[in-house]
């Protein structure tokens, strides 16, 4: 039997290194996997198309939570990366990775 396949706009990781860990990354991972599965944009639910990993460090530690979101758009990566994350905020960045809509500005950091 074939392997399923969920297609995806972008993934987004959240570090759980130590730092952000203290500055509260298990909770804003715990609190935005809710959220993508209450709003149905988890990846494997229907018509979810976002993924959420836990990862390591993310480069900003002391700005943490830190969050990085990768998709394709417009045939090329965007990559943006963000400091100090509180579920408001990634919540509005998952909504704009399931809308293909532009992601937000506040607090990005990094490559743009």
């Amino acid at each position: 039997m074939p392997a399923k396949f969920f297609p995806t706009n972008g993934h987004l990781l959240v570090c759980q290194n130590g730092t952000c860990q203290r500055l509260g990354s298990p909770l804003l991972f715990q609190a935005l996997w809710q959220h993508l599965e209450r709003e149905n944009l988890a990846y494997y639910k229907a018509g979810g198309t976002v993924r959420l990993t836990q990862s390591g460090c993310l480069g900003a530690c002391g700005y943490g939570p830190t969050l990085c979101v990768y998709r394709q758009r417009g045939g090329q990566l965007e990559e943006a990366w963000y400091g100090a994350v509180d579920f408001p905020l990634a919540a509005r960045i998952a909504r704009a990775v399931q809308d293909e809509s532009d992601l937000p500005t506040e607090h990005r950091y990094g490559p743009e």
